[in-house]
């Protein structure tokens, strides 16, 4: 049997790894589809190489565009790829607009879809990711949650329970797997950045394209600057908006993009970390390092209830927020953030693969 994972954007590698890392080890046969939704140039041989996952096997190249032209331009070249692969099952990743626009095609042509990291819901039908969530979880055959409140999130839609399988969060794979490679790439001592550091990443539109709240973001960040270190690796687009908007930095250390390992490294042991990134949330949920994230919302609630993470819809608020942290015990990580859960989504498509046949 064939897996077909498609991936559309550099955030959706690290979930990839663990299910195919767990795939490879028992032997299954698997085609890694990039859809080339965003060009990356850090989507390098090293790059897979840290994840330990083999360079993509077909490359789309799509570009950029808007998201319906996006969605357009991957649906129009995957079919005919899909059709001629004839995977058993096509496995996609996450919210990108390369997920919704496989699970469509996906359901047309009938092959049937997985969906890793199914169920997450921010309720805010204004972010375009919430409604790639919605419709992928509406088209997919098999429902791979991350967390318990993902499932009930899908029971109270009406997803059929044969379809729902809690398998924890691959992320968290990555995350564990990668920790002592990190520690080995001594990134922070080459950068020397002590353990009093906030770390700060931003990318999403709703923060970096409107110039004053953009402004209002690096405000608080300077005067944060001011008491401890605050170092910012900025991506591209985000560097690319502050320098258009001339906006200071001042004592805010701009880094460059950085590897996967290299933010892992940075992570582990911060003060704090400020972000807008999902992703981001869970690693702070598992290292243990207060997260503050700079929105009306999160499809992530249970890094909230379970984890170190708080909403700060009002940037004015972080300087006092982080001088407010106090190093404490960190929680438990939450049920299935223990470093196994691509090994229970390659089960559970067996599973189910055996089942379809069965019948």
């Amino acid at each position: 049997m064939k897996r077909m994972h498609v991936v559309g954007a550099r955030p959706n590698f690290p979930k990839l790894a663990p299910v195919h890392r767990a795939a490879r080890d028992i032997g299954l046969e698997q085609v890694i589809l990039h859809t080339g939704q965003h060009y990356d140039e850090t989507l390098s041989e090293g790059f897979f190489a840290e994840l330990e996952i083999p360079a993509p096997a077909l490359n789309l190249e799509v570009g950029s565009g808007t998201h319906a032209v996006q969605t357009a331009r991957v649906m129009e070249r995957i079919e005919p790829v899909v059709q001629k692969e004839r995977p058993d099952w096509i496995v996609v990743y996450g919210d990108v607009n390369s997920t919704l626009a496989a699970a469509l095609v996906a359901a047309k042509v009938r092959v049937p879809v997985a969906h890793v990291e199914a169920g997450l819901r921010s309720h805010d039908r204004s972010m375009p990711e919430e409604i790639n969530r919605i419709v992928t979880d509406r088209l997919a055959d098999l429902l791979l949650t991350p967390s318990r409140d993902a499932d009930a999130a899908l029971r109270a839609e009406g997803e059929p329970e044969n379809e729902i399988v809690f398998v924890g969060n691959v992320m968290i794979d990555t995350l564990l797997h990668a920790l002592p490679t990190a520690r080995r790439t001594g990134f922070r001592e080459r950068i020397r950045a002590n353990g009093s550091r906030v770390i700060v990443t931003l990318h999403r539109p709703s923060n970096v394209d409107d110039p004053g709240r953009l402004v209002a973001i690096m405000g608080a960040l300077r005067e944060i600057a001011e008491e401890r270190p605050v170092l910012f690796p900025a991506h591209p687009r985000t560097a690319s908006r502050l320098a258009g908007a001339r906006i200071d930095a001042g004592q805010v250390r701009m880094l460059s993009p950085v590897s996967y390992l290299e933010m892992v490294n940075l992570l582990e042991g911060a003060h704090a970390v400020i972000t807008d990134s999902g992703g981001v949330q869970e690693e702070t949920t598992v290292l243990g390092v207060p997260c503050f994230t700079v929105r009306e919302n999160t499809e992530r609630p249970i890094t909230i209830s379970q984890g170190t993470n708080q909403l700060v819809p009002d940037p004015a608020r972080l300087p006092e927020l982080i001088q407010s942290v106090r190093q404490r015990q960190p929680p438990p990580a939450p049920e299935g953030w223990d470093g196994r859960a691509g090994e229970r989504v390659v089960h559970a498509l067996l599973e189910h693969s055996l089942g379809a046949h069965a019948t």
